[in-house]
């Protein structure tokens, strides 16, 4: 289960994995179905009524933690159960091949020096409707774009999501007030792409596997990457070669349900460890410029805590901390097992799945 619309990271990391599974024999039913809604929240509260269904698995990640933070939520989490993280990868600020800003250094200056920097092809200068986001506006809130400059960001995560958390970090870094930054926000990176290559933004934030192909086909250029290193194949430096000392990197892992069995848990955990294995899901890695970041069970659970209290954080910090905070641990159901209580009569089926 994907929780957000095709094209995005989520959906790039299901489907590869989808299809390894089944070509390495590992698991030859599996499918992919998405269900899109409140950045993956829905799909979260969908996964925790699924109590004991090992064959519905959620791809996830930290825009996943960062939503349930910054908004609230039904459930959090840790009331799923983790079975691995997968991956991990760099965000990048990219533009169209055509801006008129050819390095990042170049994309600060004009976003500081206020809404004379705006280029008339670029963006509005303002935050304003993002079309198919239904989701827009200065840190969330339509308005001027005051003193963070006329130039609009694009990002495609929901609010404390890898997307819209790097750029109020990278705004912070670069000397902006982040309450102040105008951006727009889509669902997912398959939908912000046209507002890019449309001139709606004047930059993005996005994963770097997301536009792996517009950017070879140079209809878009990478001015930064957000990770502790280069890009192979891609010619951009890191924000700290820039000059700017700031990190950020997103990851994607798997949750089952609650309240599956032990043995299931582990024979899950078991395919994916199989599969990490690979030759093909290391050509996979290769392609979509993926760092393997494999972390199971236990371990997987404690890294889930951490980044709970990590982005958490963040997002207090910059003032970007949602009303009410769902739960960070398990509620103890009837049953004492520590998974929540769902009545049978709300759980809405077994779905598609990746079986053991």
């Amino acid at each position: 289960m994907v929780p957000g619309p095709a094209g995005g990271g989520y959906d790039i990391t299901a489907r590869t994995l989808a299809v390894l599974l089944r070509e390495t024999g590992l698991s030859p039913e599996a499918e992919v179905f998405n269900l899109a809604g409140s950045s993956g929240t829905v799909a979260l509260t969908r996964l925790v009524h699924e109590t004991g269904n090992e064959r519905l698995l959620l791809m996830m990640g930290l825009g996943l933690v960062g939503r349930v933070l910054s908004e609230g939520a039904p459930y959090g989490v840790a009331e799923a159960t983790p079975l691995a993280r997968l991956i991990d990868e760099p965000e990048t600020v990219v533009v169209r091949a055509d801006s008129p800003y050819r390095t990042f250094g170049e994309l600060v200056r004009a976003w500081r020096q206020g809404p004379e920097a705006a280029t008339p092809s670029a963006g509005s200068g303002k935050s304003g409707d993002s079309g198919d986001s239904g989701d827009s506006g200065k840190s969330g809130k339509s308005g001027d774009s005051g003193s963070s400059g006329g130039l609009v960001a694009g990002v495609g995560s929901g609010r404390g999501g890898p997307d819209h958390l790097a750029l109020m970090l990278i705004a912070e870094t670069v000397g902006l007030a982040p309450a102040d930054v105008a951006f727009d926000r889509f669902d997912g990176g398959g939908r912000l792409l046209a507002p890019v290559l449309d001139r709606r933004v004047d930059f993005a934030l996005t994963g770097i596997s997301e536009y792996r192909h517009a950017v070879a086909a140079g209809r878009l250029r990478v001015l930064a990457v957000t990770g502790p290193r280069r890009v192979s194949g891609v010619d951009a430096p890191t924000l700290r070669e820039a000059g700017y000392p700031l990190e950020v990197v997103n990851w994607r892992g798997v949750l089952a349900p609650p309240g599956i069995s032990r043995r299931d848990r582990a024979a899950l955990v078991r395919m994916l460890d199989r599969l990490r294995a690979t030759p093909q899901w290391r050509r996979a890695l290769r392609e979509n410029n993926w760092s393997d970041a494999f972390l199971t069970g236990d371990r997987f659970a404690a890294f889930l805590a951490s980044e709970d209290r990590r982005v958490g954080a963040h997002l207090d910090r910059l003032g970007l901390g949602g009303r009410d905070q769902a739960p960070t641990g398990p509620r103890p159901g009837a049953d004492g097992s520590g998974n929540p209580a769902v009545p049978s009569a709300a759980r809405p089926g077994t779905g598609g799945g990746v079986p053991p």
